[in-house]
């Protein structure tokens, strides 16, 4: 019963939600977690209360899952529950009042200007170098998700108007803005392919071009380009952030460029920011500065 019941909600997810494949695995992983563990204690998943929802949880972290991988399983939990609740099927949520151990906050590593230039820059007399220079310019240009960018195709870009429209995360829709070496070397490689509207931007040897094919090319063309950071997607989507709040400011522009639906979320780049609002601090202060 509590399979089917899980099939259920995660068939909810998939149509009424349009939540990826990736998150939707990531679902079933921790609810099956939970079926996993109420089967042990001979207990039905649509019938644990409150403590026997804690007991999974404690569970859990003893068998050495981070306070990260809690949250997200217990969110999870949240998210299951009140679907059953909303259907009618229990009286009350046993995660309401449920709180799981706060995670210690990670900064995002980013790539300072100049790496960001000379990683983007890469040849375009090499085989895919056209599409290399676009896929990267494009990545760091407007700070888009790796699922982002790798769906486009080119009806989604604008290029008269220097904009490109994605589908994010929970099918929501936005416009961001292309920059102008984006924009250039993205007409010169659909001018190379003679691609229409409906093609993918990034073609792969059946449909679009896979995540995993943008993450490896990636790493090859950072370390083709001296980086020696561990380079990847969303280290460019991070070094985007970063760089637009420390040049404007304005986190709330940010957090639309990025599709961020809780501006939390993006007031991480807020801390990396600090590094750079010192150094201002300490060059234009007159009580700021040591004494040589």
């Amino acid at each position: 019963m509590a399979t089917s019941t899980i099939d259920e909600f995660l068939a909810h997810l998939q149509v009424e939600r349009q939540m990826s494949a990736h998150t939707l695995d990531a679902y079933r992983r921790d609810l099956d977690a939970l079926q996993g563990w109420s089967a042990a204690q001979s207990l039905q998943v649509v019938d644990l209360q409150t403590e026997q929802l804690r007991g999974f949880v404690a569970a859990e972290h003893r068998r050495g899952l981070s306070p990260k991988s809690l949250q997200r399983r217990l969110s999870a939990c949240r998210s299951f529950y009140a679907w059953l609740l909303k259907q009618g099927r229990i009286a009350a949520s046993p995660a309401a009042a449920i709180r799981a151990p706060k995670a210690p906050r990670k900064l995002p590593q980013v790539l300072d200007p100049d790496e960001a230039k000379a990683l983007v820059e890469v040849p375009t007399d090499a085989p895919l170098g056209l599409r290399d220079r676009a896929l990267l310019e494009l990545f760091y240009s407007s700070g888009l998700r790796l699922s982002e960018l790798c769906g486009l195709h080119w009806r989604d870009l604008d290029l008269a108007d220097a904009l490109v429209h994605v589908t994010g995360k929970g099918n929501k829709q936005r416009s961001v803005p292309l920059g102008s070496h984006a924009r250039a070397a993205l007409a010169e490689w659909r001018r190379s392919t003679g691609a229409g509207n409906d093609a993918p931007v990034f073609p792969g040897r059946d449909g679009p071009i896979t995540p995993r094919a943008v993450q490896l090319r990636l790493r090859k063309l950072a370390q083709q380009q001296g980086l020696f950071k561990r380079v990847h997607p969303h280290l460019l989507r991070h070094s985007f952030a970063s760089h637009i709040l420390e040049s404007s400011g304005d986190l709330r522009g940010v957090q639309e460029l990025l599709g961020h639906a809780d501006i939390a979320t993006t007031q991480i780049y807020t801390h990396l920011d600090y590094q750079h609002l010192a150094r201002v601090y300490d060059d234009a202060h007159p009580r700021a500065k040591r004494k040589r």
